[in-house]
């Protein structure tokens, strides 16, 4: 057994069930797990590991619930600065078709170094297209090589042009297809004990995309195999527009129709859910991913968070695809998401501590996870560090620590444990080489793009 104690935290932030925080604080972690928490001189005075957490506010590791991390090799392409969705997919797709596995492998490292060094502790990843021999076996073992706790969802698209659907057929997969390798993937890959660092889920792209038969099909594969489901959903106007003419139905009610609400069921975006369907949600426990950044990049909309977590619907934050958002600052991401409630009018319609809270407890609640998201004794030895004697937070974190995590300039992070294993100390990033990834990375974006818009 190995043994790590953090002490003289300047405050320590556990978003455990009473809110707990603690001047001076610290924890005591046993291999991955915490077993005490609470004011430096009532925790043990020594330790295999110790870390002096002195000038600095601790919280649990934050929780993303929804990228696309093969989108950082497709960051900010001129072509797609000032589109829609709709609009910037079709720039894309072409582009997309041309990923390789070692793409799906290098921007996978990308995506997870940028938001490991954010505070993300845990990830959930949504790669729809698999072209070129690319599996999600790729991506897995990218990510296994980077410590970071992973929800590797298997997406999926089906339904290509030539049959009413928005993506060209070269990036469509058969269904049958499809779900074989959906269970192959659960079968070898998924992990559903307690602190389980990597978990499957399936994932449809969305209603555009793949036919209800799949979405049904895909679902029902999850429940068999007691693993989550999530996809995009009622993100755009036009994707209303679409389902209305295709199906008859609003998005939600096309999802309610396929099974795709309940606990163990997650959708990016919900941007444009009515009030009825907001109440069905939330009676349903059906999770939501909140991508502001996105949302706000391609003129999508303001997602109707208080109303949602009020109705009892699971939230969490996503800092989405990083051609959408061009950044996986998850951190960043709460304070976009506090910002951009507070447009509709009121200034109090999110508070930094909730938008805190949805990155850590409510994004652990989204993915189904209840051994992570807080700090307290038998949960997983997921926390993070952001030094306070900073430019950025000068003048702000005196007054209150936690909440200039949010107000002010979004820190780096200073420390990261996952799994009870420092992996970023002092600001570093440990045993990843970045720039030789970022020239690697750079120079697979280059020609993926050059190749195609030549």
């Amino acid at each position: 057994m190995t043994t790590l104690l953090l002490k003289n935290a300047t405050l320590l932030v556990t978003m455990d069930d009473a809110d707990s925080c603690w001047e001076n604080g610290g924890l005591y972690v046993e291999d991955n797990i915490i077993r005490q928490v609470g004011p430096t001189d009532a925790l043990p005075q020594s330790a295999d590991e110790v870390i002096d957490a002195r000038n600095m506010v601790v919280l649990p590791g934050l929780v993303n619930t929804h990228h696309h991390f093969y989108q950082t090799l497709t960051r900010n392409l001129p072509q797609a600065q000032n589109a829609n969705l709709f609009t910037w997919l079709r720039v894309h797709y072409p582009i997309w078709a041309r990923l390789t596995p070692e793409a799906i492998a290098v921007s996978t490292q990308t995506a997870l170094a940028e938001l490991m060094l954010s505070g993300c502790t845990t990830t959930s990843d949504h790669t729809y297209l698999w072209p070129n021999g690319a599996r999600i076996d790729d991506q897995i073992a990218a990510a296994q090589a980077m410590g970071c706790r992973f929800h590797a969802a298997r997406g999926s698209m089906s339904v290509g042009e030539s049959r009413g659907g928005l993506p060209p057929d070269s990036v469509v997969e058969d269904e049958a297809a499809i779900l074989r390798d959906c269970q192959r993937v659960i079968e070898q890959y998924h992990d559903a004990s307690r602190y389980a660092m990597l978990r499957i889920v399936l994932a449809p792209c969305s209603p555009f995309s793949v036919s209800p038969e799949l979405m049904r099909q895909s679902v029902e594969l999850a429940r068999a195999y007691g693993v989550h489901s999530h996809t995009h959903l009622a993100e755009t106007r036009d994707e209303a527009d679409y389902c209305a003419a295709t199906f008859g139905r609003t998005p939600v009610e096309l999802a309610e129709d396929l099974g795709w609400v309940g606990e163990d069921v997650w959708h990016a975006h919900m941007v444009h859910p009515a009030a009825s369907e907001i109440a069905r949600l939330g009676q349903s426990r059906t999770g939501v991913a909140h991508c502001p950044s996105s949302n706000m990049r391609l003129a999508s909309g303001i997602a109707p968070i208080g109303p949602l977590r009020q109705a009892g619907a699971r939230v969490g934050l996503g800092v989405d695809g990083s051609a959408s958002n061009d950044g996986s600052h998850l951190l960043a991401e709460a304070r976009q998401a506090l910002l951009l409630q507070r447009v509709t009018g009121d200034p109090a319609a999110l508070t930094a501590h909730e938008a805190l809270w949805m990155a850590t407890r409510g994004g652990a609640s989204v993915l189904g996870r209840d051994d992570i998201g807080s700090l307290a004794p038998g949960m997983a030895a997921d926390f993070i560090a952001y030094r306070l004697d900073t430019l950025g937070l000068a003048g702000g974190a005196c007054h209150d620590p936690l909440a200039a995590l949010v107000f002010c300039q979004p820190p780096q992070v200073d420390l990261s444990v996952i799994n009870g294993r420092v992996r970023v100390r002092d600001g570093v990033l440990l045993d990843v080489d970045l720039p030789t990834l970022i020239e690697r990375h750079n120079a697979l974006a280059r020609a993926l793009v050059r190749d195609e818009l030549r």
